[in-house]
C-alpha cells in the first residue's frame, strides 16, 4: 500500500477542473507553490497587521480573526453577532486588504473549473492570525475537520466539500498543516491519542502557497516559533 502524500506542484502547473478532483482524490492534499506572490502576499499581510485594533480575538487571545470568522463565533457562542455583522465584516476586510477575497475565489473557480459565489449572509473567507509565542505556537491548533458551516444532512451525507487555506505570512519555523489518512464526520476536536498510528503527512508552506484538502479530512496546525505571527485565509 502506498504511504500517504500531499501532491506539491507550482501554481503554474496546477491541475484543474475534473484533473484537480482526481489529484485531491488521490492524495492527502494538493499543495499550489506560488499561487499569491511574494510581493501581494507582503502587501496583503501589511493591511492585516495595520488592521490590528479591528481584530476579533477570538478563545481568550488564543488566536484572532480579521472579519469575522464562523467556527470561532460558533464554538463561543456568537453565530448570531456573525450573520448580525457580516455585512460590515466584509467591507472591513475589503478595506483592509483590497482584492484579497477577490484574488482567493479566481483561484478557488480555477481549481475546481466552476465558478465561485459568496454564499448569501455569511461572511467572506475568514483571516486568521495565530499570534507568536501563544498556545498554538507552543502546542499546534486542535486535530479537527472543517465542517462547522456544512448543512446538517450534507455533513451527514458526507457530500462532497472542500477547504483551502492561503498562507500569506508564515511563521519563522514552523507551523505547517499536519493532514491524517481518516475523516471525520463531527466537529469536535480530537485528542492526539485518538489519530496515534494513522498515517499522516505536513504540508510547509511558503508565502502564496494555496493548500486544498477535503473537509472531513482530520487535520491540525503544527506548532511554531519565532516571532512571527501566523497569516492566512481559509
Amino acid at each position: 500500500m502506498a504511504t500517504p502524500s500531499i501532491l506539491s506542484l507550482p501554481w503554474g502547473e496546477a491541475p484543474v477542473g475534473q484533473d484537480f478532483h482526481t489529484a485531491l482524490g488521490a492524495h492527502l492534499g494538493v499543495q499550489l507553490r506560488g499561487a499569491l506572490s511574494p510581493e501581494d502576499c507582503a502587501r496583503y499581510s501589511r493591511g492585516v497587521l495595520d488592521g490590528r485594533d479591528a481584530w476579533n480575538e477570538d478563545f481568550d487571545g488564543e488566536q484572532f480573526s480579521l472579519g469575522r470568522a464562523w467556527y470561532t463565533h460558533l464554538e463561543q457562542g456568537k453565530s448570531q453577532e456573525y450573520f448580525a455583522g457580516a455585512r460590515a465584516s466584509n467591507l472591513l476586510v475589503e478595506r483592509l486588504v483590497p482584492g484579497l477575497v477577490r484574488a482567493m475565489h479566481e483561484r478557488v473557480a480555477t481549481l475546481v473549473g466552476a465558478p465561485t459565489a459568496q454564499r448569501r449572509g455569511w461572511c467572506c473567507p475568514g483571516i486568521h492570525i495565530f499570534p507568536a509565542g501563544e498556545w498554538v505556537a507552543q502546542h499546534g491548533g486542535v486535530i479537527h475537520a472543517d465542517i462547522e458551516g456544512l448543512p446538517p444532512d450534507h455533513a451527514q451525507a458526507q457530500a462532497p466539500a472542500l477547504s483551502f487555506v492561503l498562507m500569506l505570512q508564515p511563521p519563522e519555523e514552523g507551523g505547517g498543516l499536519r493532514l491524517w489518512d481518516r475523516f471525520h464526520r463531527q466537529d469536535d476536536a480530537l485528542d492526539p491519542a485518538q489519530v496515534a498510528g494513522i498515517p499522516q503527512a505536513t504540508v510547509g508552506y511558503e508565502a502564496g502557497d494555496l493548500v486544498v484538502f477535503d473537509s472531513y479530512r482530520l487535520h491540525q496546525i503544527q506548532p511554531f516559533s519565532g516571532a512571527l505571527p501566523r497569516l492566512s485565509m481559509t
